[in-house]
């Protein structure tokens, strides 16, 4: 039970030919998922801008508006202060009717004359903070104003990406799924190589087959012992002037020597079986033979 086990957990050992035409397959895959992506076009990054930006402006209305708390609570304040220095100068007044001397008298208008100065002072400020709210008031209702045709232009943006998305979600699916039934048959470093290498290239191509004796990613010319053995599939080659890996154009195809293989077994076994027949032929005309 236990060997069973362990022989189901084992994954299956893949040729390099095999390793070869997963990765070719995953590269066509790869390129129809980017052809996707493209008929997409800006549209992505036209829908992120517009998010950040309607963010930004979010965090910058409610900046001001917490500015403009902070002045009318200031406002309030000052006022608050005039209150109490007006009181205090009624105070000081009330006591000027009842000195005793001159020294008594002019003290109590030196803090009448500080309560006034204070009053003023306050005055002042309450006019700075109430130009300030109008101010920012009127840069709230701009900022509100472009907040609110941002929000419009990302709503349209979004309707138009999800239509192109809606239209080519079944087919972006499915080759997902091929993708990933392809990962299977790669092992982990070669594919990381090449995701990175894919990644690395401006036109997403990771994979290319030679094309005229040439490399199909960067187009320089391989040596004819280098395209020989890149076409026995017996190890995986890449271009020494791009690093993509390179296959045989005929990838999809067996190699010409499995192919001589086979036919030479199939060979063998048609002769196999017509020298069978012809045996149990002379066999039974011999038995016929006999009986007569």
């Amino acid at each position: 039970m236990a060997q069973e086990k362990a022989k189901a957990g084992k994954s299956k050992e893949y040729t390099v030919e095999e390793k070869l035409k997963a990765l070719y397959n995953l590269q066509k895959v790869d390129s129809q998922t980017d052809k996707i992506k493209i008929l997409r076009g800006e549209l992505p990054l036209e829908v992120q801008d517009l998010e950040d930006e309607i963010a930004g402006l979010e965090t910058r209305v409610d900046n001001y508006k917490d500015e403009v708390k902070n002045m009318e609570d200031s406002v309030t304040a000052k006022k608050n202060e005039i209150k109490q220095a007006e009181e205090l100068i009624k105070k000081y007044e009330d006591q000027q009717m009842k000195v005793r001397n001159n020294r008594e008298f002019d003290s109590l208008s030196k803090e009448i004359e500080y309560q006034n100065l204070e009053m003023e002072l306050c005055e002042k400020r309450i006019k700075e903070f109430t130009q300030q709210v109008k101010d920012k008031g009127g840069i709230i209702e701009i900022s509100v104003s472009t907040l609110n045709e941002r929000q419009d232009d990302l709503k349209g943006k979004k309707s138009e990406l999800d239509g192109i998305i809606a239209d080519t979600k079944k087919e972006e699916e499915n080759l997902i799924k091929k993708s990933e039934g392809l990962h299977d048959q790669i092992e982990p470093r070669l594919l990381s190589a090449y995701q990175r290498i894919r990644s690395n290239a401006r036109n997403g191509l990771g994979v290319v087959a030679i094309e005229r004796g040439a490399c199909g990613g960067c187009f320089n010319k391989i040596p004819p012992q280098r395209q020989l053995d890149i076409k026995s599939r017996k190890k995986v080659i890449v271009c020494e002037y791009c690093g993509r890996i390179l296959v045989d154009e005929n990838i999809d195809s067996e190699p010409e020597e499995t192919k001589v293989k086979k036919e030479t077994k199939v060979k063998k076994e048609t002769k196999g079986k017509k020298e069978t027949k012809g045996k149990k032929e002379t066999k039974v005309k011999k038995g016929t033979k006999g009986k007569k």
